[in-house]
């Protein structure tokens, strides 16, 4: 596979004209299936605390490797002197990522869903697995540990002590950092999606390249994980860890989610050139099944409504306004609430 170097391009430099392609319809009428999806607490709590969970995590793992093959999305690797990153297409729309020193040949994997897709990966590449970053507990995340940990006897397990991750070896505080060969992360918490949820970030400066947002559940391309076990307010503080990371920061999510969201998206804020122009790239590579990541922080501010709740249109466009006296925070959470609250009920229709 040829790699890609980021041009670091902004949204509104990709590619696509003003309205859809004739004949091209964007929402999708059968959207992949998500267990994740808000269908009630008990459920919740079956698939994320129990055997039931794993089963079905068996299930969906068996089910995807029968309909994508080759993967879901065709991915492109980015390469910087010194590093490549190798997105792995697995389950129905989940990502994990290796991460290569190509100079040691030592690597790392982030949320391992599918480990013969992994294992597959490891081999093509010829790299030492060192390392399993796992952002969080959920089985479409970290099922893929174990086999993994059994196949590789020197590989870590690294995340929160606070979700009950498979096979956790090393766990993380906050800020702390572990380096692989060259490589060097830092755990972020980042609560919400579930209690002890974190994101990786890969150290870009040794290879001249930006830094690089493992981000799980946490954020999406125009969209942002259920706060499954998190408030608002806890899951903006989340949000707002990641996006100070810099502009240039380039994200690298846990699903593919882009069409959705950036469709959801354009039904918040109808004149947002950004976003529409984003919208059209994404459906030009989603008809291609071409992978949509990685953007930019940069890019995110301007189209993603769950990090732009300080923003006076989106504001508006939803209908709130700050109360006298009310705190800004507590109004970004309140409307961080209410445009999370439209984005399940456009993904229940």
């Amino acid at each position: 596979q040829s790699c890609h170097r980021p041009a670091g391009q902004r949204a509104g430099q990709e590619p696509g004209s003003r309205g859809l392609p004739e004949g091209v319809e964007y929402i999708p009428t059968r959207k992949a299936k998500n267990p994740m999806k808000p269908v009630g607490v008990a459920w919740y709590s079956l698939y994320a605390h129990t055997r039931l969970g794993y089963l079905f995590y068996q299930r969906q793992v068996k089910k995807a490797r029968e309909r994508y093959p080759n993967g879901h999305s065709v991915p492109q690797p980015y390469c910087f002197p010194g590093v490549k990153i190798l997105p792995i297409p697995v389950l129905s729309n989940n990502y994990s990522y290796l991460v290569i020193d190509t100079g040691s040949n030592q690597a790392a994997v982030i949320d391992p869903s599918d480990p013969l897709a992994v294992q597959a990966a490891i081999e093509e590449e010829g790299v030492m697995l060192e390392a399993i970053f796992c952002t969080h507990k959920h089985w479409d995340h970290s099922g893929g540990n174990e086999a993994l940990c059994q196949k590789h006897i020197s590989c870590r397990v690294y995340g929160s002590a606070l979700d009950a991750i498979p096979q956790l070896t090393n766990p993380l505080a906050d800020r702390e950092k572990v380096s692989v060969g060259c490589l060097t992360f830092e755990a972020l918490a980042t609560p919400g999606h579930t209690v002890g949820h974190m994101v990786y970030v890969l150290d870009g400066s040794p290879f001249g390249s930006p830094p690089c947002l493992f981000s799980g559940d946490l954020l999406f391309l125009a969209g942002c994980g259920e706060p499954f076990e998190g408030s608002p307010e806890t899951m903006l503080a989340s949000l707002d860890v990641a996006m100070g990371l810099g502009e240039d920061t380039l994200l690298w999510p846990g699903h593919e989610y882009a069409l959705e969201c950036l469709t959801f998206a354009s039904l918040l804020e109808l004149d947002n050139a950004a976003l529409e122009q984003k919208l059209q790239w994404a459906v030009q590579q989603r008809q291609e099944k071409r992978s949509t990541c990685p953007s930019t922080l940069g890019e995110e501010q301007t189209y993603n409504p769950f990090v732009r709740t300080h923003r006076p249109e989106l504001q508006e466009a939803l209908g709130l306004w700050q109360g006298s006296g009310e705190d800004p925070d507590a109004f970004r959470a309140r409307v961080l609430k209410e445009v999370r609250r439209r984005k399940d009920l456009y993904q229940a229709t």
